[in-house]
């Protein structure tokens, strides 16, 4: 089974992904965000960086999830903390006329080569609460976010999800404190299982 994790930025993806991994003894990808040589000049100058930011991410994120598909690479199950179309939203949102049609025509070539997942939990949450787990964490490049570009960027994300066709589960993040409260923690796995049970075929096993 694969099951990603998804949300806006400091929602808690990965530290979610991990538990779920950990929980089942699934394998753990995480995708590559500080390694990014463009996203901290990006948060600086924006128009100037936007393109290289998000080919990189583009680029990136198809050589991880490829790899879920070849045999060998990854045994068993996997727990992601991002789903491949994330990269879509984000382009969507900081680029523009020529370098966003480059940019789509790349992600339209890519993107059907990649496996589906059996079930995606998007966690949402507000911008109040994303600033102040962004805070916590304390990454610089993103200690000057501002409250409207997650604003923004949690409406795209729940204009995906209205449409998304695949097996999902929404879950309000300010409902769960999955990283201090264990019974929030065991209350929140069972929901997920829950969702893969009723998305899997008649006797497929339990996953998380």
């Amino acid at each position: 089974m694969y099951v990603v994790v998804e949300g806006p930025i400091g929602v808690g993806k990965t530290s979610l992904a991990g538990r779920l991994a950990g929980r089942s003894g699934a394998e753990l990808n995480l995708e590559v965000v500080e390694e990014n040589p463009f996203l901290a000049h990006f948060y600086d100058s924006p128009e100037a960086y936007a393109f290289q930011v998000q080919v990189f991410f583009l680029l990136s994120r198809f050589k991880q999830l490829s790899a879920l598909a070849q045999p060998g690479l990854w045994s068993g199950n996997v727990v992601s903390d991002y789903l491949f179309d994330k990269d879509f939203i984000f382009a969507a949102m900081n680029l523009k006329d020529a370098e966003f049609a480059l940019y789509e025509d790349l992600y339209s070539h890519l993107s059907p080569r990649l496996p589906t997942p059996d079930l995606v939990v998007y966690l949402r949450a507000e911008p109040g609460l994303l600033l102040s787990r962004i805070e916590k964490r304390g990454r610089p490049f993103e200690r000057d976010m501002q409250a409207a570009y997650l604003t923004d960027l949690t409406a795209r994300y729940d204009e995906y999800f209205r449409t998304y066709p695949g097996q999902l589960l929404t879950v309000d993040a300010s409902r769960y404190d999955f990283v201090g409260n264990p019974d929030d923690e065991h209350a929140l796995h069972a929901e997920i299982e829950a969702a893969l049970r009723a998305g899997r075929p008649v006797g497929e096993g339990a996953v998380v």
